[in-house]
């Protein structure tokens, strides 16, 4: 590259939007991205709206080769996180670029020293920006991405690792096919186990009471946060962000996909999926300087009209850590999958499942195939940054 380089944060209009639209001129010709609908994207970027910026701080930032745009990044502290898990780290976080390894360390190392001026001793990502939204890097399986996962080039991983990364964690996605014949016999195991643990453990699935639809987010929100509170780098969700996790899934909402699990008549586990309305967003492509209304009218056209989904994601998992190792888990599961049964959908994607978590044993036991991965990154910051 013959342009110098030149790393700067974001302080106006016309930088906010060339960070904003990097992805659009990235990505214009790889068949499998999809773009997000430009509001939401608006929504995730203002720290005014959205409610993860009452606990962090952080910068914007954009990589130009002369008045060029290459590649952009973020850097934010989330102090939930450091004071949940009593660490002190940063993150990285919308990390896009060009094959450019000149660019891709330049942008990294900004966000690094950004990080380690305000005396952190580690940086982490990508995230964007907290577990409740995109996060990790994809590394195997560069199809299409469903609802609410991210999606990368190929190279990324190189040029991470190229800056002095390794990985901290791996995500995995695993995919059920209606069509298989194994997924169906998986089923009539599943079956046989959750007859048991039904008896056994008095376990009963219900679906979510509509007339009560906002007393039952809440009781998701309490299992959500206790039932991960564990988990690697998961922090608690906040009213705010329940709130907002509500109304963007709104659209997405399929009541007949989410189910409560008691004990006992105490509640001790959820599951939700959700329609992969990233299939729409495939077709519909919204597009910098594009109404979105009409973004949001092809939308509804292949959605309602055309009826093109056919895929499921079960993103959002829960059991209470009183309540495991009896039998909810399947039957959670084997709900979920009976109850699509009758509907359109010909495939599910549960995902992600850490690979520490003892789901992605049983969900592989019963017909699931792990087929994408996630990659959490991390790196000290005790070293030169030069």
């Amino acid at each position: 590259m013959s342009t110098a380089l030149a790393v700067r944060p974001v302080t106006t209009a016309a930088e906010f939007r060339a960070f904003f639209e990097f992805p659009w001129v990235l990505y214009r010709d790889d068949p499998h991205w999809v773009p997000p609908l430009l509001s939401m994207r608006r929504d995730t970027l203002d720290k005014q709206k959205n409610p993860a910026w009452e606990y962090m701080e952080g910068e914007y930032f954009v990589a130009w080769r002369g008045a060029q745009p290459v590649g952009t990044i973020t850097a934010h502290i989330n102090h939930r996180h450091n004071d949940f898990h009593q660490e002190r780290i940063g993150w990285f976080g919308f990390f896009e670029v060009y094959d450019d390894q000149e660019a891709a360390t330049a942008l990294l190392n900004t966000a690094a020293e950004w990080v380690r001026s305000r005396g952190y001793s580690e940086i982490r990502g990508p995230q964007s920006f907290t577990t409740h939204e995109e996060c990790g890097l994809l590394i195997h399986d560069f199809r299409r991405p469903l609802l609410l996962m991210p999606y990368n080039f190929p190279y990324y991983a190189r040029l991470i690792e190229g800056a002095g990364f390794v990985k901290a964690m791996d995500a995995h996605s695993v995919y059920y096919d209606r069509e298989i014949g194994a997924a169906n016999q998986a089923l009539e195991r599943m079956e046989k186990v959750v007859r048991r643990a039904v008896e056994r453990s008095h376990i009963h699935i219900r679906p979510i009471d509509l007339k009560r639809k906002t007393a039952e987010f809440r009781i998701f929100k309490e299992i959500y946060n206790a039932a991960w509170e564990k988990n690697w780098s998961f922090v608690p969700m906040t009213d705010r962000e329940l709130d907002a996790l509500v109304a963007s899934l709104g659209m997405f909402f399929d009541p007949r996909m989410a189910f409560f699990a008691e004990v006992e008549g105490q509640v001790a586990g959820f599951a939700l999926a959700l329609p992969d309305f990233n299939e729409v967003l495939h077709q519909a492509y919204a597009r910098p300087g594009e109404p979105e209304v009409w973004t949001l009218l092809k939308a509804g056209w292949h959605w309602k009209a055309r009826n093109i989904i056919r895929g499921v994601r079960l993103p959002l998992m829960g059991v209470l850590p009183e309540h495991r190792h009896k039998g909810v888990e399947i039957g959670l599961l084997y709900t979920m999958f009976r109850a699509l049964e009758p509907l359109q959908y010909r495939y599910i994607d549960a995902g992600w499942i850490l690979e520490t978590n003892q789901l992605l044993t049983i969900v592989a036991k019963y017909g699931g195939h792990p087929y994408r991965t996630h990659r959490f990154y991390h790196r000290h910051l005790g070293l030169d940054l030069a």
